[in-house]
C-alpha cells in the first residue's frame, strides 16, 4: 500500500459508512467537514473527525409538522427599537391589537429634537456597574466633574460595532468614552435589562399589579442587512437581560426594520403621511412650500391633534394600501443614525401578507456620517492631533459639543439662508488655547476654511452651504446605492418609495431622493417617522407570520464528498478509498443567495453518528455571497457557523447506524433548525450557532 492510500484509508476509519452508502452511488455523499486552520485548506489533508455521514440529497420540501407547533398565548408584545442614535419601546395587548401604545415620555431632552425616544446611550459607575440610560445617563456624564469623569464608563452609538464587526463573538469588547473597555454582551444587556424593567413597570402601573415577563412577547429590531452572528448576538443578550431564555426561544422574536416598516405602512391614511410626489394640499399646506417645511408643520398638526400616547391601527386597509392591487411592488427605505438598508416587497391579496423580491441592502449610510463629516472639519481647523486628545482628556465636553451640533444639524434645509450657530463648550476654547498656545479664533483665521467664522459670541458660524456639503457623502451614498436596486430586474416596476426612520425627517434627504426617484415612483413619507418602525415591530409581534415570502442573503450549505467525476472534478480533490474514487470538499448548497424562500419551508438532511455511542453531532457551515459554489475551498466561501445535535438523552438501544433528519428553516428572520431521530421518532436537541464556532 502506498502512502496516499494508507493517508486515504486513514481518513476514512475516521467516517462511519452507512451499510447502502457505498452501494447507492447517486444519491448518497460524506461529509468532509474537518477542522482546518487555513482558510483554504483541504480536510481530506487535515484528516479531522467529522463524526458524520449524510443519507439525504439536497432538496427543499415544506415541512407539514413546522405549523402545527401550540403557539404559546402572551397577554401583551413589547416591541423594542433599539437603534443607534436613539431607542424606545412601545406595546400592544393581544386582546387590543389594533391599539398601539408608545412609551412614557422621557425626562431631558434637547431643543428641537423630539424625545418620543431616548438616545442610545449608557452609563457605568467606575465599579463597572449600570448606573443610566439615555438623557439620564447623558446628563449625569456632563454634570461631573472633568477629574471624575474619566474614571466614569459612557458609551454611545455603539450598535453599529455589531455590524462593523467582521469577527463577532461573546468576547468582542466595546470603548468606552475613556477608552477603557467592556465586554459588548454585558453593555448591550444592561440596555435591553433597563427597556425591560421599564416596560414591565408602565404595565403594572397601567395594570393595578405586577406584570409577569412571562406574559409578554418580546420583539428586538435590528437592521436587515445583519448577518447571523449580529442576530444570534442580539438574541443572546436578550436572555442575559432575562427577557427570554434558550428554553423558551419563542418568547423574543427578532424584526427586520424595513420589514417592520413596511408592516406599518400597510395601515397609513391620507391624513398620517405625506406624498412628497403630491401635486395637492397634503395636510393643509401645498407643495409650493418647502419640504422640511411642510414636514415641520404637518408634525405639529399630528401633534396638536394626539392627546395620548396610544395610536389607532385600524383593522382595514389604508387608503394608499387600496390603490396596490395584486402583484404590485414597493420598496421601503429605512434610514436610521448607523445603517440604512433597504427592502423590496410585493402585495399579495387579498389577505395583504408581503413577498420579498429582492434580498435585503444597503450599508453604512446612517446619520452618523454627517457627523463624521463635521468631526473631519473640526480636524481641518484644529489639527487632528488635537481633537484625538481632547476627545481622551476632556470626554465629556466631546459629547457636548456633538449633542450641540445635532441640534443645528437638524436645522439643516436645502433653502436654508441664515447661518447655523455651533456652541463650543469652554473646556474646547480653554483646552485648545494650553494644547496650541494661541486662541480658537486664531485657528479659524489660519485654517483657510472660509465658510466657518467665529462668532464672538464663543461660536462656530457655519454657512448653510457649509452645513449641507457635510450631509452630502452621506446622501450621495443613499441615492447611489438606491439607483442600483432599481436597475435590478426584480425591482421594475416599483409603486411606492417609503421613506422611513430618523434619518427620513432631514429635508436635504428628502429632497435628493425625491429629485432622484420621483419620476419613477410616489415617495411616501409616514407621521411620526421615527416612530413607524416601533410600530410596526409591535405589528409584527402579533402576527409574525404576514411575511410570507423573504429572500436569502447568502449562500450556504456545508462540505460533503461526491462521487469523482473525470474531467468534472480537479485532480487535487480525488480521494480513493477501497478503489472509489471520491471528490473531496464539494459544497453541498442548502439554499442560494437571494433564493426565495417561503415562511415554514425546510432544507432537509439525514445524518448518523460515526460511532453507536457518539453523543453530539457537530457540522460546520460555510456561507458566500456568490450563488455559483461548488467548493468550499473556493475564495469568498467562508466557515459562518456549526450546527450542532446533541443524542444524549436519546434511546441507546436504537439500531447502530441510527438516522437523525435534520429540518433548516431559512424564512424566518433568524435561521432555525429542529432535529429528530427517525428511529423513535424522538426530537433531538440542535442548535445553530453563528458566534463560538
Amino acid at each position: 500500500m502506498n502512502p496516499s492510500e494508507s493517508s486515504v484509508l486513514n481518513y476514512f476509519n475516521k467516517i462511519a459508512v452507512c451499510k447502502n452508502c457505498l452501494l447507492t452511488l447517486k444519491n448518497f455523499c460524506f461529509l468532509s467537514d474537518a477542522v482546518s486552520t487555513s482558510a483554504y485548506s483541504s480536510p481530506a489533508k487535515s484528516l479531522g473527525d467529522p463524526g458524520i455521514t449524510p443519507l439525504s440529497p439536497s432538496h427543499i420540501v415544506k415541512d407539514s409538522d413546522a405549523d402545527d407547533a401550540v403557539e404559546q398565548l402572551f397577554l401583551v408584545v413589547v416591541a423594542i427599537d433599539f437603534g443607534t442614535t436613539s431607542s424606545g419601546y412601545a406595546y400592544s395587548f393581544t386582546k387590543e391589537p389594533e391599539c398601539i401604545h408608545v412609551m412614557r415620555r422621557w425626562e431631558g431632552g434637547d431643543p428641537g429634537v423630539s424625545n418620543q425616544k431616548t438616545p442610545t446611550t449608557i452609563l457605568l459607575t467606575p465599579e463597572r456597574k449600570f448606573h443610566s440610560f439615555g438623557y439620564a445617563a447623558r446628563d449625569f456624564y456632563h454634570d461631573l466633574d472633568p477629574t471624575e469623569s474619566k474614571h466614569w464608563l459612557y458609551f454611545e452609538k455603539f450598535k453599529m460595532k455589531l455590524h462593523t464587526t467582521g469577527n463577532l463573538t461573546m468576547e468582542t469588547d466595546l470603548t468606552a468614552a475613556n477608552g477603557k473597555k467592556v465586554k459588548a454582551l454585558e453593555i448591550f444587556a444592561y440596555a435591553l435589562q433597563f427597556f425591560k424593567e421599564q416596560a414591565l413597570k408602565e404595565l403594572s402601573d397601567q395594570g393595578g399589579s405586577d406584570f409577569e415577563n412571562t406574559e409578554v412577547r418580546w420583539v428586538i429590531t435590528v437592521p436587515a442587512i445583519w448577518k447571523q452572528p449580529a442576530k444570534q448576538f442580539m438574541r443572546q443578550a436578550a436572555y442575559k437581560a432575562g427577557m427570554a431564555s434558550p428554553e423558551n426561544p419563542e418568547q423574543l422574536i427578532i424584526a427586520l426594520e424595513p420589514e417592520a416598516a413596511s408592516i406599518y405602512c400597510r395601515k397609513l391614511r391620507l391624513h398620517q403621511m405625506i406624498d412628497l410626489s403630491s401635486r395637492a394640499p397634503v395636510n393643509g399646506y401645498s407643495p409650493s412650500d418647502t419640504i422640511g417645511t411642510g414636514f415641520t408643520q404637518a408634525k405639529e398638526h399630528v401633534r396638536r391633534n394626539r392627546q395620548s400616547r396610544t395610536f389607532l391601527v385600524e383593522n382595514v386597509i389604508g387608503e394608499i394600501w387600496s390603490e396596490l392591487e395584486e402583484g404590485d411592488r414597493y420598496i421601503v427605505v429605512d434610514s436610521g443614525g448607523g445603517t440604512v438598508d433597504m427592502t423590496v416587497h410585493q402585495i399579495r391579496l387579498p389577505e395583504g401578507h408581503l413577498k420579498e423580491l429582492y434580498k435585503a441592502t444597503g450599508g453604512p449610510y446612517g446619520s452618523l456620517g454627517v457627523d463624521y463629516e463635521f468631526e473631519k472639519l473640526l480636524c481641518k481647523i484644529f489639527g487632528e492631533d488635537f481633537i484625538e486628545q481632547f476627545k481622551i482628556k476632556r470626554p465629556a465636553a466631546w459629547v457636548d459639543l456633538m449633542i450641540a451640533f445635532e441640534s443645528r444639524k437638524r436645522a439643516a434645509a436645502p433653502d436654508r439662508t441664515n447661518p447655523l450657530n455651533i456652541t463650543l463648550p469652554f473646556s474646547f476654547i480653554d483646552y485648545y488655547k494650553k494644547f496650541r498656545g494661541h486662541s480658537v479664533e486664531h485657528a479659524l483665521r489660519k485654517s483657510n476654511v472660509d465658510f466657518v467664522k467665529w462668532s464672538s459670541q464663543g461660536m462656530l458660524r457655519m454657512s448653510p452651504d457649509a452645513m449641507n456639503a457635510l450631509f452630502k457623502p452621506t446622501i450621495d451614498q443613499i441615492v447611489q446605492h438606491l439607483s442600483d436596486v432599481f436597475d435590478k430586474p426584480e425591482v421594475t416596476n416599483v409603486k411606492f418609495l417609503f421613506l422611513v426612520g430618523g434619518f427620513a425627517e432631514s429635508p436635504l434627504l428628502q429632497q435628493a431622493v425625491q429629485s432622484a426617484f420621483g419620476s419613477r415612483c410616489r415617495v411616501i413619507i409616514p407621521q411620526d417617522v421615527g416612530l413607524t418602525i416601533l410600530k410596526g415591530a409591535v405589528l409584527f409581534g402579533l402576527d409574525p407570520a404576514v411575511i410570507k415570502v423573504r429572500r436569502s442573503p447568502l449562500t450556504y450549505g456545508v462540505g460533503v464528498l461526491n462521487r469523482f467525476v473525470e474531467g468534472k472534478h480537479p485532480p487535487e480533490k480525488l480521494l480513493i478509498k477501497d478503489g472509489t474514487r471520491w471528490c473531496t470538499d464539494v459544497f453541498d448548497k442548502f439554499i442560494s443567495a437571494d433564493q426565495s424562500v417561503a415562511l415554514g419551508e425546510t432544507v432537509t438532511r439525514s445524518y448518523t453518528p460515526a460511532k453507536p455511542s457518539q453523543l453530539v453531532i457537530v457540522i460546520n457551515i460555510y456561507s458566500s455571497e456568490q450563488d455559483n459554489v461548488s467548493f468550499i475551498t473556493e475564495s469568498g466561501v467562508k466557515k459562518c457557523g456549526t450546527l450542532r445535535l446533541d443524542l444524549t438523552g436519546t434511546d441507546a438501544s436504537v439500531p447502530n447506524r441510527r438516522e437523525i433528519k435534520t429540518l433548516m428553516q431559512f424564512g424566518d428572520t433568524e435561521i432555525k433548525a429542529m432535529a429528530i431521530d427517525v428511529a423513535t421518532s424522538k426530537s433531538v436537541k440542535v442548535g445553530i450557532d453563528f458566534l463560538n464556532y
